[in-house]
Formats: structure tokens, C-alpha cells, sequence
């Protein structure tokens, strides 16, 4: 007989809802489960994107930085992250800006033939320590009871560095330190991944960027092996191991804050009660389940996933294309590229000539694909497109202009067009595809497509005078039942698990 009453139903059985669930079980709690879609994994999943292709992409989420080290050793997962060797290659007409994490004289000649000296290395290496220093202090907050603000700045320790990260608007303080506009740019982009803000003004390019830097204290960003449905796939299996039970195919479709009730749909209606109910879902798609009027946010990308027949030419010598694709490789995202992007977006237009990052997971991680893909000399290349926010997506020939620019403004830096490197699939078809916000809305039922649920917050509590309440964890709701355990939740964004671990966390102390 199914039992009707849990200690924990978790809505969403994405990677944050199976982190949170291994954690409860494994404490004794009784955990359900239940995920709308077929499988679990959410947006972090693999999948054969392409019929006939044996080829595994990391369709959504593909990198992993902010997941840290705790959990993996706390749950015993079992996963590869591999570092990349090369953190980016950026073309720059006919040579280009490596940056080589084994090779410090190389990235300084990089820097060198690029710029015409060696400022903006000097300065590079400043403004990394600072963020390094910061990540390693602020990082193991995360999986603490919020701080109030002057408390983490005590942690921070560094008052220049918490005044440029923390105070100042992050474009105004690449501007001061960088000399070189492509330079600029580099540092610049990891503030605007997902968010669509103007990072001269606008401190929420701040809070992107801390997000972007600070991963488990290192900032690395690094190649799941098999693929981000390895990391999902094992969170689920230790969720399951210590008792957790894992429905798929099963929709919420309504949550009841005073009593715990959770009405779901998997073919036929049904109502569990909780002691407390965890969602791994958007603010905006739980505060419709409760009844009440949703916030709609926004989300500002263009992905595109490819697999390639061969890696393209370079217009550069120096660089093998293997080195240059296996970090990030940055397209047309100059400091002033990127503003005059944001500001034909921001009027309602695509960008003519649209700043974007590709990076070839199988350069690092062959195991994505097949055998005869290997041998052939194939790769998969995943693209993520900045400020393409959904608005500009209301006409549905939007998607068609916005990939048609993205595809031009790789081939302005390449040295072939990159169309001529695509694979085609057994029906002819190139592998190809374009997903927008309003597709990551109706695919992955992301309210704007946003990609961290909502605009990213401060990794500290709001101060009321008083400083922030030592018990809360950033995963509270207005109902004592209710936690967030999703990207939504305070401190959520990314490949994380960090929210998982806090609403866990929450739940466990409040017993």
C-alpha cells in the first residue's frame, strides 16, 4: 500500500531536489520525490540530441564550477570532473589571447602579442588573485546559515576587494584596471552569462560575476565526464540507496502550505501529505502551485548545441584549434562589443553582431561519443549565446535572424565558415539546434527561460538592523512549511547543489 504521508515530498527532481533528498534519507528521513518529466536530471541531463548520432550532449547545464567538494564527500558521489588545461582562447584579427593554466610564459606572450605589452597581465594577475582570495572565503559560506552583509565583509577581509566586487559596478572596475578592450571583455563575460544587464551600471552583473568566480573556493569550471546526466544520474542512485523514492512522470499541481498536501497527476490524481515540502522548481512556477500571482523573470540567452564533423581553422598559426575549443572560446565579446550588443537588445532589436562562447566538451571527455564518432575525428561544440533576452523572441522569426547573426559572427572570427564543419545526421539534416528562452520555457517549463529561476541574489541576508537571522539558510518561503530547494532559492545558480544541501539542511535543523 503507497504511503500517504512523508516526512519530505520534494517537487522536482532536478539536481538540487536529489541533493536535498540524499541528504534527508540518508538522515532517516521519509523522502518522495516526484518529477514531472520522464526522467530525472531536470535541465542538468544528457541526451542524444540527434537521430542517428551517437553523440551525448549536455543539452542544458555543462559545465559544473559551483558544486562543492563537501557534498560530493559528504553523499560519496562518484563522479570525474576534469580541469581544463586552456581557461580560454579569445581571436583577436589574426592572432588571439590564450590563456594556459600549465603554461604561465605562453599566456604571458599571448598577452603580449595581443595588447603590445605586459599591463594588462600585470593587471590580470592582480584582479585574479583578488577574486581567488575571495573565493576562498566566501565559497564555504555557501553552505552555511546566511550571513548579515558587514558579517560576510568581515569574512571577505579585503577592502578593495569587497568595494570592486562588491560595491562598484564590476564594468567600471574592468574599465580602471584593464587597458585593452579584449581583455576587457573576457573579464566582462563572466558577469553576463544569464543575465541580461549592463555591467557599467548595473550591480547585478556584480552578483553574476561573484557566482561565476568563486566555485567550491577555485572558480574552475570543469568538464563532467560522460556528461552532466553523469552527475544526475549518480545523485539518484545514492538518493535512492539511502531510501529515497523517486517518482517520474509525476506533475505537482498543487501544494497546500498550511496542511503539507501535495496533489500530483502521474495518469491519475493523487494527494500525499509532508512534515515539510521542498521545491525544486522556479519562485515563479511554486508560487502558482500555492495559489498565488507569479512574478515573471526573464532569461537573456541563445544556446545552441552542434556536433561537428572535424574542429574548424583558425586565422591564428600559433594555436591548435584542439587547444583553443577545449576552454572557453570567446566570439566577438570586446568590452565594447558587448555594450553595443546589450544596447541594440535592450531597444527591442538582436544584436547585429551577437557576443557568444563555444567550448567542445569532447576534447576533454571523448566518452560523449561513440566509438565511430571518435575514430572519425568528430567533436561536439555547445554555444551559449549573451544578451538575447526572451523578449526579443516574441516573433517567432526572431529565432531564425538571432541564429543566422550567432552563426555569422562565429564565422567572422573563424578562418571557414563553421556551417562547413557541421555533421550531418543520417536524414541529411546538419546537427544543429537553437534553443531560446521562450524554448527553455516551453521544453523545460523555465518561466522566461531564465536560467537561474530569477535575477541572482548576494550570497548574504538582508539586513534588518539587526543583522540576518543566524538560522536562515536563503531557502525560506512566507510559509513554515515550504522551502526552496532550486536555483530560486538565495544562493542558487548553476550546477550547484548548494540550495539541495541548505533546504536539507533547514529541514534537519528544525527538528
Amino acid at each position: 500500500m503507497p504511503r500517504s504521508h512523508y516526512d519530505v515530498v520534494i517537487a522536482g527532481a532536478g539536481h538540487n531536489g536529489l541533493v536535498a533528498a540524499a541528504y534527508l534519507a540518508r538522515a532517516g528521513r521519509s523522502v518522495l520525490v516526484l518529477e514531472r518529466l520522464g526522467h530525472v536530471g531536470g535541465l542538468a541531463v544528457s541526451a542524444r540530441a540527434f537521430p542517428g548520432v551517437d553523440a551525448r550532449l549536455s543539452r542544458y547545464s555543462y559545465l559544473v564550477s559551483l558544486l562543492p567538494t563537501k557534498i560530493v564527500k559528504d553523499l560519496g558521489l562518484r563522479l570525474d570532473l576534469r580541469r581544463r588545461r586552456f581557461a580560454s582562447y579569445t581571436p583577436a584579427g589574426d592572432t588571439g589571447l590564450l590563456v594556459d593554466n600549465e603554461d604561465a610564459a605562453r599566456t604571458a606572450a599571448s598577452f603580449e602579442a595581443v595588447t603590445g605589452g605586459r599591463h594588462d597581465l600585470a593587471a590580470w594577475e592582480r584582479f585574479y588573485g583578488m577574486t581567488a582570495h575571495v573565493a576562498r572565503r566566501v565559497a564555504p559560506t555557501l553552505l552555511e546559515p546566511l550571513r548579515a552583509r558587514t558579517d560576510l565583509r568581515e569574512v571577505v577581509g579585503d577592502d578593495e576587494a569587497w568595494r570592486d566586487l562588491f560595491e562598484r559596478p564590476v564594468g567600471e572596475v574592468v574599465d580602471e584596471r584593464f587597458a585593452d578592450d579584449t581583455v576587457r571583455g573576457v573579464v566582462l563575460t563572466d558577469a553576463l552569462i544569464g543575465t541580461f544587464a549592463d555591467p557599467a551600471t548595473d550591480l547585478l552583473a556584480n552578483r553574476c560575476f561573484l557566482y561565476h568566480v568563486i566555485g567550491d573556493g577555485t572558480g574552475d569550471w570543469n568538464v563532467p565526464v560522460g556528461g552532466m546526466g553523469a552527475v544526475t544520474a549518480e545523485l539518484a542512485e545514492v538518493a535512492r540507496r539511502h531510501g529515497a523514492e523517486i517518482r517520474t512522470g509525476a506533475e505537482v499541481l498543487a501544494v497546500d502550505p498550511d496542511t503539507g498536501e501535495v496533489t500530483f497527476d502521474d495518469g491519475a490524481e493523487h494527494a500525499v501529505t509532508a512534515g515539510k515540502v521542498l521545491a525544486n522548481l522556479p519562485p515563479a512556477v511554486l508560487a502558482r502551485l500555492l495559489g498565488e500571482t507569479p512574478e515573471r523573470p526573464e532569461g537573456a540567452q541563445l544556446k545552441i548545441n552542434m556536433v561537428l564533423s572535424r574542429l574548424p581553422r583558425l586565422r591564428d598559426p600559433a594555436v591548435d584549434p584542439a587547444e583553443a575549443f577545449s576552454g572557453t572560446f570567446h566570439i566577438n565579446e570586446t568590452r565594447d562589443q558587448l555594450a553595443a550588443a546589450y544596447a541594440q537588445a535592450a531597444a527591442g532589436r538582436v544584436p547585429d553582431l551577437p557576443p557568444a562562447e563555444v567550448y567542445c566538451h569532447s576534447l576533454t571527455d571523448p566518452s560523449i561519443l561513440g566509438p565511430e564518432l571518435r575514430q572519425a575525428g568528430a567533436h561536439t561544440m555547445t554555444l551559449f549565446g549573451l544578451h538575447m533576452p526572451a523578449r526579443l523572441f516574441a516573433d517567432p522569426a526572431a529565432k531564425r535572424e538571432a541564429l543566422d547573426r550567432t552563426l555569422a559572427s562565429i564565422d567572422s572570427v573563424l578562418a571557414e565558415p563553421i556551417e562547413d564543419c557541421l555533421l550531418r545526421a543520417p536524414s541529411g539534416e546538419p546537427c544543429l539546434e537553437a534553443k531560446t528562452p521562450l524554448d527553455l520555457e516551453r521544453d523545460a517549463g523555465l518561466p522566461g527561460g531564465h536560467i537561474f529561476h530569477h535575477d541572482l541574489s548576494w550570497p548574504y541576508g538582508e539586513e534588518d538592523g539587526h543583522g540576518a537571522r543566524p538560522a536562515q539558510w536563503g531557502v525560506e518561503t512566507a510559509h513554515e512549511r515550504v522551502l526552496l530547494c532550486g536555483a530560486g532559492a538565495r544562493r542558487g545558480g548553476g550546477v550547484s547543489g548548494i540550495p539541495g544541501h541548505n533546504a536539507a539542511m533547514a529541514v534537519l535543523g528544525s527538528a
